[in-house]
């Protein structure tokens, strides 16, 4: 099925839903309710709860209303009319005064006994929707028209999909989505974990999560450090004319903090580095030698999110981010940003990411007015940007809408490996920022030039890449990234002195290991090295003590077998190094 037929079908199962809904509650208000990627879903005032236990009377009412539905007959109405016929509803009638400021026609669509303010976009005959291949998934709370000062809402969700095999497919994937979940993970294997009295958004790292997190960080270093980048550490907090002069403000005051007033001047703190990294460039005289000039940094950015967007380690108000930017000459910014999208496939190979796409967003037609920069610029850099990912390979798409407020913007899309994809990182060739801050260096020559320049962050940010790689391994990390990469077990007390010894050798050799010497039974032990998803155990008997070896078992090819000191320490050290 196309996609807009199955937009259209999606569009009018949420209608479906809304009659049924109505019948069995008629007290309800119903407000809006579109279709969505994976089916639909409307939002509803209820006078008493509704839960997931209510959805298989919900979906017999709906299939019962299916049956008659042959079609949705449109009328136009005045806007005094369609006040008349939704007056007992706050929620439309405040969608009805909306659409009478632009100035737009109303139109009703019925089907059924059942009327919706609505523009349109329904199948024909809904009776033609296969009944199986529906369903209803899930009630949320939803403000009215996503303000938080608002009223909340009851939002009940559907899927809806081509074919019933198709929704099966997507049902399994979420369950097991749902095992995954980078939260429940996070809390039960101790990686991170947030404080109301720290305050929303704000991810603390436990620990064990802070090795991942460091691992991470470290392998980046290094890597970019061999592919040429220097690295610079800027400050948290600026004055305000700084994001002035970006055009950070007023176009991004949303999303930042309020600002602190320190001596009679206002600071915010950085939600970005690119103004700062600017900074790094102009702060010394540069040349067409020192280019491309690389300058990367882990620092430390805040934006204001919204409450209701936030999403464990997914959305958060604090971040670190494998940030860089690249000054680059006009003949050099093509080939510098194929590298970059090199670089992406280099993480990801590493990583164990077989599936990715780029996504080019350009600008959008109906909204030109937030963009800002010559449009001779805007075009070289789209036509830059695409030629780049032609010459790279990856499959890409491009969608017109999404860039940033000075320049395309590419994002490389991730899937998992049960198959959900994610925003993992950006890469933008931007020809606005050096007018910005009047960037110059000296070309062959004498002359001066503004560099082009690229945004980079294969990595993203710590907290999204890691929420991402908690669920892409189910929290099976491995080796090289695992907060504890072997127990040690004795069988018994007696067998600790011995069970001591491998513990300290492996940790002189720089291998994260715990030792579990408590007096209780070896099966209980196995199974808590198990459930922390610890890549190996080692067993310590009578036999391994009498042979001056141990016992080696892994968590995803089970037992080993018996090996010496030295065997261990060279296939563990192996494994690291190579990033297995």
């Amino acid at each position: 099925m196309e996609k807009e037929k199955l937009e259209k079908m999606r569009h009018s199962l949420s209608h479906l839903m809304a009659s049924a809904i109505l019948e069995l509650y008629p007290d309800t208000l119903v407000t809006l309710g579109p279709a969505i990627d994976t089916g639909f879903y409307y939002d509803f005032e209820f006078k008493s709860p509704v839960s997931e236990k209510d959805f298989d009377k919900i979906e017999q009412v709906m299939r019962k209303h299916a049956k008659s539905w042959k079609g949705f007959e449109k009328t136009d109405v005045s806007h005094e009319e369609a006040k008349k016929i939704f007056a007992g509803n706050p929620y439309k009638l405040e969608l009805i005064e909306g659409i009478k400021e632009k100035g737009e026609q109303i139109t009703l669509h019925k089907s059924g006994e059942f009327t919706d303010l609505c523009r349109g976009g329904h199948v024909e005959d809904m009776s033609r929707v296969p009944l199986d291949s529906w369903k209803l998934d899930r009630v949320a709370g939803a403000y009215w028209r996503g303000d938080e000062k608002n009223k909340m809402l009851t939002r009940i969700y559907g899927l809806a999909f081509e074919t019933k095999e198709k929704l099966d497919e997507y049902v399994t994937q979420q369950e097991e989505a749902k095992k995954r979940d980078h939260r429940e993970l996070g809390k039960k294997l101790e990686l991170f974990t947030f404080d109301e009295e720290i305050g929303k958004g704000l991810p603390i790292w436990l620990p064990k999560g802070n090795i991942i997190k460091e691992e991470l960080e470290d392998w980046a270093k290094e890597t970019e450090k061999n592919w040429g980048y220097q690295r610079v550490t800027t400050p948290i907090i600026t004055k305000e004319n700084l994001f002035y002069t970006s055009g950070h403000l007023p176009l991004y005051k949303e999303s930042m903090y309020n600002p602190i007033s320190i001596e009679n001047e206002n600071y915010y703190i950085k939600p970005m580095n690119c103004p700062f990294h600017h900074k790094v460039f102009s702060a010394i005289p540069r040349t067409y030698k020192e280019l491309p000039l690389r300058i990367a940094e882990y620092g430390w950015c805040h934006r204001y999110e919204d409450s209701g967007s936030l999403f464990g380690l997914m959305r958060v108000r604090g971040m670190q981010m494998n940030d860089s930017h690249i000054y680059t000459t006009k003949e050099q910014a093509i080939d510098e940003f194929v590298s970059v999208i090199r670089l992406h496939e280099y993480y990801y190979k590493v990583l164990g990411i077989e599936k990715y796409e780029m996504e080019l967003a350009l600008r959008d037609p109906k909204n030109m007015s937030k963009y800002h920069g010559e449009e001779d610029d805007w075009k070289t850099a789209e036509e830059m940007t695409i030629k780049a990912m032609e010459i790279s390979g990856v499959p890409f798409k491009i969608v017109h809408e999404g860039a940033a407020f000075y320049g395309p913007k590419m994002d490389f899309q991730i899937y998992s490996s049960i198959g959900r994809s994610f925003t993992a990182s950006t890469n933008q060739l931007d020809l606005y920022m050096g007018k910005r801050f009047k960037l110059e260096y000296v070309d062959k020559d004498g002359s001066t030039k503004t560099p082009y320049i690229i945004h980079r962050a294969p990595l993203g940010t710590h907290e999204r890449f890691i929420g991402f790689l908690i669920e892409h391994y189910a929290g099976n990390f491995p080796l090289w990234l695992s907060p504890i990469q072997v127990k040690v077990i004795p069988v018994r007390t007696n067998h600790n002195e011995y069970a001591k010894g491998v513990y300290d050798m492996l940790k002189l050799k720089g291998i994260r290991a715990e030792l579990d010497n408590d007096d209780s039974n070896l099966g209980g032990k196995v199974r808590g090295a198990k459930n922390q998803k610890i890549p190996y155990w080692i067993v310590v008997g009578d036999k391994e003590v009498e042979a001056g070896k141990v016992t080696l078992e892994s968590r995803d090819n089970g037992q080993l077998g018996q090996m010496t000191a030295d065997e261990l320490v060279s296939k563990l050290s192996e494994e690291i190094t190579n990033k297995k």
